[in-house]
Protein backbone atom coordinates (compact mmCIF):
# COMPACT_ATOMS: atom_id res chain seq x y z
CA UNK A 1 0.00 0.00 0.00
CA UNK A 2 1.28 3.27 -0.75
CA UNK A 3 2.35 5.76 1.68
CA UNK A 4 0.22 8.88 2.62
CA UNK A 5 1.64 11.48 -0.02
CA UNK A 6 1.92 13.93 2.59
CA UNK A 7 4.50 12.14 5.05
CA UNK A 8 6.08 11.26 1.67
CA UNK A 9 7.12 14.86 1.31
CA UNK A 10 7.02 15.97 4.72
CA UNK A 11 4.78 18.78 4.68
CA UNK A 12 1.36 19.00 6.58
CA UNK A 13 -2.36 18.78 4.77
CA UNK A 14 -2.65 22.19 4.23
CA UNK A 15 0.54 22.70 2.48
CA UNK A 16 0.48 25.30 -0.35
CA UNK A 17 1.34 24.06 -3.72
CA UNK A 18 5.08 26.22 -3.24
CA UNK A 19 5.85 24.26 -0.10
CA UNK A 20 4.85 21.00 -1.97
CA UNK A 21 6.82 21.97 -4.85
CA UNK A 22 10.05 22.32 -2.86
CA UNK A 23 9.58 19.65 -0.68
CA UNK A 24 9.55 17.36 -3.86
CA UNK A 25 12.88 19.06 -5.67
CA UNK A 26 14.98 18.70 -1.81
CA UNK A 27 13.87 14.79 -1.65
CA UNK A 28 14.74 14.11 -5.42
CA UNK A 29 17.96 16.37 -5.30
CA UNK A 30 18.44 14.24 -2.62
CA UNK A 31 17.58 10.34 -3.71
CA UNK A 32 17.85 11.08 -7.33
CA UNK A 33 19.24 7.85 -9.53
CA UNK A 34 21.67 9.58 -11.79
CA UNK A 35 22.95 11.36 -8.28
CA UNK A 36 22.83 7.47 -6.63
CA UNK A 37 24.13 5.08 -8.74
CA UNK A 38 23.92 0.96 -7.68
CA UNK A 39 21.59 2.48 -4.57
CA UNK A 40 17.90 0.68 -4.76
CA UNK A 41 16.69 2.25 -1.58
CA UNK A 42 17.60 6.28 -2.94
CA UNK A 43 15.89 5.21 -6.29
CA UNK A 44 12.74 4.00 -4.07
CA UNK A 45 12.88 6.92 -2.63
CA UNK A 46 12.81 8.87 -5.44
CA UNK A 47 9.92 7.37 -7.33
CA UNK A 48 7.94 7.62 -3.78
CA UNK A 49 8.46 11.38 -3.70
CA UNK A 50 7.27 11.91 -7.53
CA UNK A 51 4.40 9.60 -7.16
CA UNK A 52 3.22 11.61 -3.44
CA UNK A 53 4.22 14.91 -6.06
CA UNK A 54 2.46 13.32 -9.02
CA UNK A 55 -0.77 13.46 -6.67
CA UNK A 56 -0.80 16.78 -4.49
CA UNK A 57 0.71 18.91 -7.35
CA UNK A 58 -2.96 18.06 -8.76
CA UNK A 59 -5.50 20.28 -7.42
CA UNK A 60 -8.31 17.79 -8.50
CA UNK A 61 -6.30 14.55 -7.61
CA UNK A 62 -5.36 16.25 -4.47
CA UNK A 63 -9.20 17.28 -3.52
CA UNK A 64 -10.10 13.96 -4.25
CA UNK A 65 -7.22 12.29 -1.69
CA UNK A 66 -8.42 15.03 0.42
CA UNK A 67 -11.84 13.51 0.68
CA UNK A 68 -10.95 9.74 0.52
CA UNK A 69 -12.37 9.44 -2.30
CA UNK A 70 -9.19 7.80 -3.74
CA UNK A 71 -6.08 6.28 -2.05
CA UNK A 72 -2.61 7.29 -1.58
CA UNK A 73 -1.67 5.70 -5.20
CA UNK A 74 -4.77 7.05 -6.88
CA UNK A 75 -6.06 3.69 -7.49
CA UNK A 76 -9.95 4.67 -8.18
CA UNK A 77 -8.47 7.56 -10.04
CA UNK A 78 -6.18 6.35 -13.17
CA UNK A 79 -3.96 3.37 -13.82
CA UNK A 80 -1.75 3.08 -10.31
CA UNK A 81 0.98 4.16 -12.85
CA UNK A 82 3.48 6.76 -10.36
CA UNK A 83 5.69 4.11 -10.04
CA UNK A 84 5.45 2.59 -13.25
CA UNK A 85 5.70 5.15 -15.21
CA UNK A 86 8.93 6.69 -13.69
CA UNK A 87 10.74 3.54 -14.28
CA UNK A 88 9.86 2.31 -17.14
CA UNK A 89 9.71 5.92 -19.60
CA UNK A 90 12.14 6.76 -22.06
CA UNK A 91 15.82 7.93 -21.41
CA UNK A 92 15.83 11.34 -20.62
CA UNK A 93 12.03 11.45 -19.39
CA UNK A 94 12.33 8.17 -17.38
CA UNK A 95 11.36 10.63 -14.24
CA UNK A 96 9.90 13.44 -15.78
CA UNK A 97 6.03 14.58 -16.60
CA UNK A 98 4.40 16.61 -19.27
CA UNK A 99 1.98 17.87 -16.47
CA UNK A 100 4.89 19.31 -14.51
CA UNK A 101 8.01 19.88 -16.86
CA UNK A 102 8.66 23.07 -15.77
CA UNK A 103 9.51 21.54 -12.39
CA UNK A 104 11.17 19.02 -13.74
CA UNK A 105 13.44 20.98 -16.20
CA UNK A 106 14.52 23.23 -13.28
CA UNK A 107 15.41 19.83 -11.40
CA UNK A 108 17.25 18.68 -13.85
CA UNK A 109 19.22 21.36 -14.46
CA UNK A 110 20.31 21.58 -10.99
CA UNK A 111 20.99 18.12 -10.72
CA UNK A 112 22.76 18.23 -14.22
CA UNK A 113 24.90 21.46 -12.48
CA UNK A 114 25.38 19.51 -8.97
CA UNK A 115 26.99 16.57 -11.23
CA UNK A 116 29.43 18.78 -13.08
CA UNK A 117 30.40 20.55 -10.18
CA UNK A 118 31.35 16.97 -8.41
CA UNK A 119 33.02 15.84 -10.67
CA UNK A 120 35.06 18.78 -11.34
CA UNK A 121 36.09 18.90 -7.33
CA UNK A 122 39.05 17.92 -6.16
CA UNK A 123 38.87 14.11 -4.85
CA UNK A 124 41.38 12.18 -2.67
CA UNK A 125 42.25 8.97 -4.38
CA UNK A 126 41.19 5.31 -2.66
CA UNK A 127 42.95 3.74 -0.50
CA UNK A 128 44.53 0.34 -1.93
CA UNK A 129 44.95 -2.92 -0.13
CA UNK A 130 48.24 -5.07 -0.26
CA UNK A 131 49.41 -8.09 2.25
CA UNK A 132 52.58 -8.71 3.18
CA UNK A 133 54.38 -11.98 4.83
CA UNK A 134 56.18 -10.58 7.88
CA UNK A 135 59.15 -13.34 9.68
CA UNK A 136 58.40 -14.16 12.84
CA UNK A 137 61.84 -12.11 14.51
CA UNK A 138 60.98 -9.30 12.54
CA UNK A 139 57.43 -8.95 14.34
CA UNK A 140 59.18 -9.29 17.91
CA UNK A 141 62.05 -7.60 17.41
CA UNK A 142 60.77 -5.13 14.32
CA UNK A 143 62.59 -4.67 11.35
CA UNK A 144 62.38 -2.64 7.90
CA UNK A 145 61.02 -5.18 5.09
CA UNK A 146 60.13 -4.18 1.69
CA UNK A 147 57.16 -4.43 -0.65
CA UNK A 148 57.23 -4.17 -4.18
CA UNK A 149 53.27 -3.32 -5.54
CA UNK A 150 52.17 -4.38 -8.48
CA UNK A 151 53.08 -1.44 -10.43
CA UNK A 152 56.58 -2.03 -10.02
CA UNK A 153 56.93 0.29 -7.05
CA UNK A 154 59.03 -0.60 -4.27
CA UNK A 155 57.83 0.20 -0.37
CA UNK A 156 59.99 -0.10 2.61
CA UNK A 157 58.11 -0.69 5.32
CA UNK A 158 59.53 -0.31 9.16
CA UNK A 159 57.77 -2.95 11.01
CA UNK A 160 56.86 -2.16 14.47
CA UNK A 161 58.11 -4.93 17.20
CA UNK A 162 55.31 -6.83 18.31
CA UNK A 163 52.60 -6.73 15.32
CA UNK A 164 50.67 -10.14 15.01
CA UNK A 165 48.75 -11.40 12.19
CA UNK A 166 46.13 -8.75 11.12
CA UNK A 167 48.10 -5.79 12.33
CA UNK A 168 47.74 -2.77 9.59
CA UNK A 169 49.60 -0.37 8.74
CA UNK A 170 48.92 2.55 6.92
CA UNK A 171 51.09 4.64 4.41
CA UNK A 172 49.80 7.85 3.61
CA UNK A 173 49.83 8.90 -0.02
CA UNK A 174 51.08 5.51 -0.90
CA UNK A 175 47.25 4.62 -2.80
CA UNK A 176 45.63 5.34 -5.74
CA UNK A 177 46.51 9.05 -6.95
CA UNK A 178 43.51 11.77 -6.15
CA UNK A 179 41.88 13.59 -8.89
CA UNK A 180 41.45 17.04 -9.76
CA UNK A 181 44.18 18.22 -7.42
CA UNK A 182 42.88 16.01 -4.94
CA UNK A 183 45.59 14.44 -2.36
CA UNK A 184 46.26 10.09 -3.20
CA UNK A 185 44.95 7.92 -0.70
CA UNK A 186 46.66 5.42 1.47
CA UNK A 187 47.82 2.02 1.20
CA UNK A 188 46.79 -0.58 3.55
CA UNK A 189 49.24 -3.15 4.24
CA UNK A 190 47.90 -6.17 6.21
CA UNK A 191 50.67 -8.15 7.96
CA UNK A 192 50.71 -11.91 8.17
CA UNK A 193 53.65 -12.90 10.41
CA UNK A 194 55.20 -16.63 10.04
CA UNK A 195 56.04 -19.02 12.64
CA UNK A 196 59.79 -20.20 14.08
CA UNK A 197 60.99 -23.65 14.36
CA UNK A 198 62.00 -22.81 18.06
CA UNK A 199 59.81 -20.07 19.29
CA UNK A 200 56.34 -19.81 20.44
CA UNK A 201 54.73 -16.44 21.30
CA UNK A 202 52.75 -16.30 24.46
CA UNK A 203 51.64 -12.34 24.66
CA UNK A 204 55.15 -10.43 25.14
CA UNK A 205 56.80 -14.16 26.50
CA UNK A 206 58.47 -16.43 24.33
CA UNK A 207 59.07 -19.97 24.76
CA UNK A 208 61.10 -22.40 23.96
CA UNK A 209 62.32 -25.93 24.73
CA UNK A 210 65.79 -25.67 25.76
CA UNK A 211 67.55 -29.93 25.02
CA UNK A 212 70.49 -30.01 27.29
CA UNK A 213 72.87 -33.45 28.15
CA UNK A 214 72.28 -35.54 30.30
CA UNK A 215 76.08 -35.04 31.87
CA UNK A 216 74.59 -31.19 32.17
CA UNK A 217 71.08 -32.06 33.57
CA UNK A 218 73.19 -33.78 36.67
CA UNK A 219 76.17 -32.27 37.27
CA UNK A 220 75.07 -28.51 35.72
CA UNK A 221 76.87 -26.13 34.00
CA UNK A 222 76.69 -23.36 31.55
CA UNK A 223 75.26 -24.14 27.73
CA UNK A 224 74.92 -21.99 25.08
CA UNK A 225 71.28 -20.39 24.47
CA UNK A 226 70.23 -18.23 21.31
CA UNK A 227 67.95 -16.03 21.41
CA UNK A 228 66.10 -13.40 19.55
CA UNK A 229 68.62 -10.29 20.39
CA UNK A 230 72.01 -12.41 20.12
CA UNK A 231 73.61 -15.84 22.16
CA UNK A 232 73.59 -15.80 26.04
CA UNK A 233 75.37 -18.19 28.67
CA UNK A 234 72.94 -19.99 30.70
CA UNK A 235 74.14 -21.66 34.14
CA UNK A 236 72.09 -24.67 34.75
CA UNK A 237 71.85 -25.67 37.99
CA UNK A 238 72.69 -29.49 39.48
CA UNK A 239 69.82 -32.00 38.93
CA UNK A 240 67.86 -30.08 36.58
CA UNK A 241 65.20 -32.75 35.14
CA UNK A 242 63.31 -32.27 32.17
CA UNK A 243 60.35 -29.83 32.74
CA UNK A 244 62.15 -27.21 34.90
CA UNK A 245 61.97 -24.12 33.40
CA UNK A 246 64.15 -20.96 33.24
CA UNK A 247 63.40 -17.23 32.88
CA UNK A 248 65.77 -14.93 30.73
CA UNK A 249 64.35 -11.40 31.87
CA UNK A 250 63.88 -9.27 28.85
CA UNK A 251 64.77 -11.33 26.04
CA UNK A 252 61.09 -11.91 24.79
CA UNK A 253 59.37 -9.51 22.41
CA UNK A 254 61.33 -6.30 22.50
CA UNK A 255 59.53 -3.12 24.30
CA UNK A 256 57.24 -0.63 22.22
CA UNK A 257 54.47 1.38 22.57
CA UNK A 258 54.87 1.65 26.27
CA UNK A 259 55.37 -1.96 27.14
CA UNK A 260 58.47 -3.35 28.51
CA UNK A 261 60.23 -6.02 26.94
CA UNK A 262 58.95 -9.71 27.63
CA UNK A 263 60.76 -12.98 28.80
CA UNK A 264 62.36 -15.95 27.12
CA UNK A 265 61.37 -18.67 28.97
CA UNK A 266 63.42 -21.92 28.74
CA UNK A 267 61.59 -25.78 29.27
CA UNK A 268 64.18 -28.07 29.98
CA UNK A 269 64.56 -31.01 27.70
CA UNK A 270 66.78 -33.62 29.13
CA UNK A 271 68.54 -35.73 26.47
CA UNK A 272 70.35 -39.00 27.28
CA UNK A 273 72.05 -38.54 23.56
CA UNK A 274 73.54 -41.35 21.24
CA UNK A 275 74.37 -44.95 22.89
CA UNK A 276 77.38 -44.62 24.87
CA UNK A 277 78.94 -47.86 26.19
CA UNK A 278 80.33 -46.38 29.39
CA UNK A 279 77.37 -45.27 30.32
CA UNK A 280 75.45 -48.29 29.87
CA UNK A 281 78.26 -50.15 32.02
CA UNK A 282 78.05 -47.76 34.69
CA UNK A 283 74.11 -48.39 34.92
CA UNK A 284 74.07 -51.77 35.35
CA UNK A 285 76.12 -51.61 38.21
CA UNK A 286 74.30 -48.35 39.63
CA UNK A 287 71.84 -48.63 42.21
CA UNK A 288 69.89 -45.40 43.53
CA UNK A 289 70.88 -44.35 47.48
CA UNK A 290 67.70 -45.38 49.17
CA UNK A 291 65.80 -41.82 50.23
CA UNK A 292 65.52 -41.68 53.87
CA UNK A 293 62.25 -41.31 54.88
CA UNK A 294 61.77 -38.23 57.49
CA UNK A 295 61.45 -39.50 61.23
CA UNK A 296 57.90 -39.63 62.15
CA UNK A 297 56.26 -39.86 58.51
CA UNK A 298 53.49 -42.02 58.07
CA UNK A 299 53.64 -45.24 56.11
CA UNK A 300 52.33 -45.00 52.73
CA UNK A 301 48.49 -45.48 52.73
CA UNK A 302 48.30 -44.82 56.65
CA UNK A 303 45.65 -42.46 57.73
CA UNK A 304 47.14 -39.44 59.89
CA UNK A 305 45.61 -39.33 63.21
CA UNK A 306 42.68 -37.18 64.00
Amino acid sequence: MAEDPYKVLGVPRDATPDAIKQAYRKLARQHHPDLNPGKPMAEARFKEASAAHDLLSDPEQRARFDRGEIDAAGQEQRPPSSYRRHAEAAQGARYGDAAHEDTFEDLFAEIFAARRAAEAAPRRGDDATYKLAVPFLSAVQGATERLTLPDGRVLDLKIPPGVVSGSVLRLRGKGEPGRNGGPDGDALIELEVGTHPELRREGMDLHKDLSVSLRDAVLGGAVLVSTPSGTVRVTLPPHTDTGHLIRLRGKGVAAHAGNPAGDLILSIRVVIGPPDAALEAFLRDWRPAPVEKPENAPEPGAKAAP
